[in-house]
């Protein structure tokens, strides 16, 4: 299978080597405490993002793009801008029972957008090689999430002293910094936001 990737796949998998790589530092950190690995896999997302945006860009110039290719890029930005975004907050200290329903709800979000964008993808381009717009956020803009994060991890803002507290809503605690994903996760939906794509 693999003699079967072209050279843009190979970064496709970069990108999806930095999001795993991502969530394992979210377990360590969790595991170990260290802020070090929180940071670092903090620092591996923006990484899946220069992946993210050079896979393409290779496809283009080599003109080898593939469904296969497509295919691979979604996953991989599943893994990078949903599950790790989402990791990465859970380890912060986005904890509470309302705090995996969010966090949960805006994975579901990007999987349901990169799946509806793959499904879309030649009506939207009207014949060109190229889609002219995006319905919805793109999953990358998780990114900014992640940055979010890594300045309250500078500052020491995790855990206990997550910004703006938490709140006990019946059963279950709502950290409300993780409405941020909730937003994020609505935007990636919306049929009625359309963003120019370069």
């Amino acid at each position: 299978m693999l003699r079967d990737f072209q050279l843009a796949d190979w970064f496709t998998l970069g990108n999806a080597f930095c999001g795993t790589g991502a969530i394992f530092a979210a377990m360590r950190f969790l595991q170990d405490g260290v802020i070090r690995d929180l940071m670092i896999g903090m620092a591996l997302i923006p990484l899946a993002f220069i992946f993210d945006a050079l896979d393409g860009r290779v496809a283009r110039w080599r003109k080898q793009a593939s469904v296969l290719g497509r295919e691979l890029d979604s996953l991989a930005d599943v893994i990078s801008f949903g599950v790790a975004p989402a990791a990465l907050a859970y380890a912060c200290g986005m904890q509470g029972g309302w705090d995996w329903l969010v966090l949960s709800y805006f994975v579901a979000c990007g999987v349901s957008r990169l799946a509806r964008y793959n499904v879309t993808a030649e009506a939207l381009a009207g014949g060109d090689d190229k889609v002219k717009y995006f319905e919805g956020t793109p999953i990358p803009t998780s990114l900014v999430l992640v940055m979010v994060l890594a300045v309250a991890a500078y500052l020491g803002h995790i855990g206990e002293a997550l910004w703006l507290g938490g709140w006990r809503l019946g059963p279950w605690l709502l950290h409300p910094l993780v409405l941020l994903y909730a937003v994020s996760g609505t935007l990636m939906i919306s049929k009625t936001l359309r963003i120019p794509k370069p």
